[in-house]
């Protein structure tokens, strides 16, 4: 199965919990991203979706549908970018309700004694500032579009979820990628944080997934995926839509009494304890 494939398509959700709602998915011209974008409009919603390629976009937007989506390319950690897009999508659709901080890099591998300073520095700087700067900005666009018509913007605000891709190196070793676990440890505290804070009016929880393929793991899995797939009770290694799913609820008013949470997608690999 190729990486950027949705497995199960797109039409498996569970009803529209996304009619008349616009979601903002970062780093999605294709993987997770697109995957969790294909899930929002095929239950009823609109998506802008953010990417390096504008090309790649194009392709994506041509997927999900060009009255369905928007398609914006820029860099996560780049301060004019995030401003565009969340612009861009309250001009185009007229409302911001859930947010996905998805866009993530892992340009390293190795141990922490050899990492580049600089390269740490990049990888904080995309993985967990960035993400805190897209709420900051989706937080304060939603909260303008829904005062609008001149009243004052209200615990009825559009911005309802927030969702950040974080992952199972996040909360425990991982060997050759262990500062990007550092980041995704920092992200899912920032989860927790902003949780506390955006209550009551918006709810903010994380994914935690294991190997997904995707582009970005390749190198944890290319050419041993069998040997790879060993170590998870489910026997296989994720793939997209195994991640779309779990995102589609907690964006979702089915997870209404859920905030502060990171929930594991793992394949079961999280119930064995090595001895």
């Amino acid at each position: 199965m190729a990486d950027n494939v949705v497995a199960g398509g797109a039409g498996n959700g569970p009803g529209q919990r996304f009619e008349g709602r616009v979601a903002l998915v970062t780093g999605a011209s294709r993987g997770i991203g697109l995957a969790i974008a294909h899930r929002v409009v095929a239950e009823g919603g609109r998506v802008v979706i953010t990417g390096r390629s504008a090309d790649t976009l194009q392709e994506a937007v041509a997927e999900l549908g060009p009255d369905r989506a928007l398609g914006i390319a820029g860099k996560a950690d780049d301060a004019e970018h995030r401003a565009d897009a969340v612009g861009r999508t309250i001009e185009h659709f007229g409302r911001l309700d859930h947010l996905v901080n998805n866009a993530g890099i892992n340009p390293a591998y190795g141990p922490l004694t050899e990492l580049d300073t600089g390269v740490a520095r990049k990888i904080l700087e995309v993985n967990v500032i960035a993400a805190l700067e897209w709420t900051r900005e989706a937080v304060a666009a939603a909260a303008g579009a829904a005062g609008a018509d001149g009243s004052a913007a209200s615990a009825d605000s559009p911005l309802r979820s927030i969702v950040n891709m974080a992952s199972v190196a996040g909360t425990a070793s991982g060997p050759n990628i262990a500062f990007y676990g550092v980041s995704k440890a920092a992200l899912i505290n920032l989860t927790i944080q902003l949780a506390d804070e955006l209550a009551p009016t918006t709810r903010v929880n994380a994914l935690a997934p294991a190997v997904v393929k995707t582009r970005l793991a390749r190198a944890l899995y290319e050419g041993r995926e069998e040997e790879a797939a060993s170590a998870y009770p489910l026997r296989r290694l994720g793939v997209p839509d195994d991640v779309a799913g779990p995102a589609a609820f907690l964006l979702s008013d089915d997870a209404a009494w859920v905030t502060g949470q990171t929930l594991l997608v793992d394949g079961g690999a999280s119930v064995r304890t090595a001895l």
